[in-house]
């Protein structure tokens, strides 16, 4: 709780309040997108067989498989949740205290009292509830001045989880209110492109002069790169798929997936359907939770976290503003450089231009962005492919029934000419150098 509410519960007339520092120089805060958590939790444990831990994860079932999979993998592991009965939690954390290399994985129910100095790390496989959350639990690591770690992996599901449960408990509105400013304090933290522990020092108050150099934005600054268009088509994507789906489907649209489910639903005669080629899977996450964090998007606990847009977004999708995201390193997304070179061989830039000059006539026409007709990389893969038919066009990734009856002709009709260009240039070498021989 904060002070204040402190002071209010206890009914404290002007109290004298004494204030520690937050900063704990020697842990080292480090979080970390999640792709495969427990091939993550492997990889940073490794070295540290012989050191005591905690990882900190959401569920009792989760806890109990974690700890079975981290023994099965070599490590003194036990579990600690308040479904275990009293004897076995009071023995696992009497082991715990006592022997050295143990590692307890545990929900939050685990480590209120607990005073062991040489606890090297705090893992936490899931998102916390809040900041105050988290500097409590990793405050755990380190309490003998120590080099310790304070690791966390987190994704787009997490957010959602854990929105849901505050959204979907018993306490009332105000109390939900303070929750999710709470939970959207912590997602604001954990995407932050600046050092990790300054911010942390600055939510409860304290300032640092200077960059810590012992976090992992310190130590390895993240990339930014603008994603003003890519937002722009995720959020024109969820408003022609009706908010009404998880990002799961709104991904499959964007990257033009042939599936029953979009089928059904007929999005794959959507402008938008096979708009999104240039980004993976994984990168359209990484941007649909950025948004998530950052308000331009809300995950819809009644609709079963369809993803519905907020009032920020409207200026984005205007193009009234710009805006920059996290380069995920397990999923980078390409870098200026490469977003900005040419996507083809030098051989092929005529029909390369010619391509983008016939979709920027029929984008003009219809006063739409260019890349509703087709994305560049829908335009690459006709150089590559070279269709000629309206069957053959089909094929190509981003082009879909509608698409080709709108577009189609126009697009096959600047491919042949150009095939045929090229064909009759090479008769003409051909004839030239038959003539000179």
């Amino acid at each position: 709780r904060t002070r204040s509410e402190i002071v209010m519960r206890l009914a404290l007339d002007e109290p004298i309040r004494f204030i520690g520092g937050f900063d704990r120089p020697n842990i080292r805060y480090s979080v970390s997108v999640k792709t495969d958590a427990r091939r993550q939790l492997l990889e940073f444990l490794a070295p540290r067989r012989d050191e005591a831990g905690i990882v900190y994860c959401l569920s009792r079932r989760s806890v109990d498989t974690t700890a079975q999979w981290l023994r099965d993998q070599g490590f003194d592991a036990l579990p600690y949740h308040a479904g275990l009965g009293a004897a076995e939690r009071s023995a696992n954390q009497d082991r715990f205290l006592r022997d050295d290399g143990v590692v307890v994985v545990a929900t939050i129910a685990f480590g209120m009292g607990i005073d062991k100095p040489d606890v090297r790390y705090v893992a936490h496989l899931d998102l916390p509830k809040s900041v105050e959350s988290y500097y409590q639990e990793t405050g755990r690591a380190g309490r003998d001045g120590q080099p310790a770690e304070a690791w966390m992996v987190y994704g787009l599901q997490d957010v959602v989880r854990v929105s849901r449960m505050i959204d979907q408990s018993d306490s009332d509105d105000r109390f939900k209110r303070i929750e999710r400013d709470k939970l959207d304090a912590l997602l604001g933290w954990c995407e932050v492109t600046q050092c990790r522990r300054h911010s942390l020092l600055q939510y409860f108050g304290e300032d640092s002069a200077s960059a810590c150099g012992n976090c992992d934005v310190c130590l390895n600054p993240p990339v930014t790169w603008d994603a003003t268009v890519a937002a722009q088509k995720l959020l024109s994507c969820v408003v022609r798929t009706g908010q009404r789906f998880g990002p799961a489907h709104v991904i499959d649209v964007l990257l033009g997936k042939d599936n029953e489910k979009v089928a059904r639903h007929g999005h794959d005669t959507l402008s938008t359907f096979g708009i999104g080629g240039e980004l993976t899977d994984a990168q359209w996450r990484s941007v649909i939770r950025q948004l998530l964090v950052r308000n331009y998007l809300h995950a819809d606990v009644e609709r079963y976290g369809a993803l519905v847009l907020t009032e920020l977004s409207r200026p984005l999708l205007r193009g009234d503003v710009t805006l920059n995201l996290r380069e995920d390193p397990t999923a980078p997304v390409r870098s200026r450089k490469r977003r900005g070179a040419q996507p083809i061989a030098d051989a092929d830039a005529g029909l390369w231009n010619a391509l983008r000059v016939c979709r920027k006539t029929l984008a003009d026409a219809q006063n739409v962005p260019p890349y509703i007709i087709f994305n560049d990389a829908t335009l690459a893969e006709m150089i590559a492919v070279r269709p000629r038919t309206a069957a053959e066009l089909l094929g190509v990734n981003g082009v879909g029934k509608t698409k080709l009856e709108k577009y189609g002709e126009a697009f096959l009709r600047v491919i042949r000419e150009a095939d045929d260009d090229a064909e009759r240039a090479a008769w003409t070498i051909e004839a030239d150098e038959s003539t000179a021989t």
